[in-house]
């Protein structure tokens, strides 16, 4: 039986996991990250985290037949490199050299959320469809855009970066260096630092007796399990932060029109409570009113998926297609 290395190179933890040829996840382990070290030193820890779990698992390191590598940022797919990302602070980052110095294998590396995309596609909320937009909604906004059982980046492996859409001229600065970003209003970091701000005000909110008035105890999921509970303050926070998370929707629905827009990260723990809302500000303002809609979904693969997904990269890079 052949296996599928898929490893999340992420700014707090990295993840390994053993995956088979159907998608599915054998088995998996984390080690942080420790993101302000030399990458050589990151990316030794990767490969010791593979060890680990291939000893766990009692697998053969022979029966492995491609590593796949998710990480936040530009990828140069041809190079096996991270060409920039401001996380990691990764510029020209030789993934591919480097790990191979550990196995040899093919390696393949590819930004994070189309990884997420790709593993929704072989065995999540969008199997069996065509066209969809993963959306990973987290310390920013990531976004894996399949067209035509395709992953699609830009002729330089850069575009499909939805988060750093400008939704308020002159707003909110982002990461980026731009203003404005829909990841400034609606990443899980723009939802808690504003919560954080408007619960300093209100002392007498659900939420700040939850968190015993220390505000960096607030989660994305705490303020929806307020907002659910009557909290006022938090209602009126999640209302605000899903007209721009609508907005943002909207724009990827007029232009890709895909069959299907998933969310992914924590807050897609919420479900209905999320969708909900979002459906109707879709339908309200979506361009092409009279014919069939791109449907909302939450993702199926949790905190799996970019592990999932960079093991598929060998499958899909040898086949040029999903599925």
């Amino acid at each position: 039986m052949k296996h599928f290395i898929g490893v999340e190179l992420g700014v707090t933890n990295i993840v390994a996991g053993i995956v088979d040829k159907y998608g599915r996840m054998i088995r998996k382990d984390s080690a942080p990250t420790l993101k302000d070290r030399p990458y050589e030193e990151i990316i030794r820890d990767m490969a010791e985290l593979i060890k680990r779990v291939l000893h766990d698992e009692n697998v053969d390191i022979r029966s492995v037949r491609y590593i796949g590598v998710g990480c936040p940022g530009i990828p140069d797919i041809a190079a096996g490199t991270i060409v920039r990302n401001y996380t990691l602070n990764f510029i020209n980052t030789p993934i591919r050299e480097e790990l191979q110095k550990y196995y040899d294998l093919p390696v393949f590396v590819e930004n994070s959320a189309n990884c997420a995309a790709l593993a929704e596609s072989v065995a999540g909320a969008a199997e069996d469809i065509e066209f969809s937009v993963t959306i990973k909604v987290g310390n920013g906004i990531g976004s894996g855009v399949i067209i035509n059982n395709k992953i699609y980046s830009g002729f330089n492996f850069a575009g499909a970066e939805i988060g750093h859409m400008v939704i308020a001229m002159g707003g909110e600065p982002c990461t980026c260096g731009r203003k404005g970003c829909w990841e400034a209003y609606a990443s899980a970091t723009a939802l808690i630092n504003h919560a954080r701000t408007v619960v300093k005000n209100n002392p007498d909110s659900l939420i700040y007796q939850m968190v015993e008035g220390d505000l960096s105890k607030i989660t994305v999921t705490a303020i929806f399990e307020a907002a659910r509970e009557g909290d006022n303050t938090c209602m009126d926070i999640t209302h605000e932060y899903l007209k721009y998370l609508g907005e943002g929707i909207v724009n990827i629905a007029n232009i890709l029109m895909p069959e299907v827009i998933i969310i992914s990260g924590e807050i897609s723990k919420q479900g209905e409570y999320l969708l909900k809302p979002l459906r109707e500000i879709l339908c309200e303002r979506i361009y092409s009113k009279d014919i069939r809609q791109p449907e909302l979904k939450t993702a199926e693969l949790g905190s799996a998926a970019i592990v999932i997904g960079a093991a598929m990269l060998g499958l899909y890079r040898e086949t040029g297609t999903i599925g």
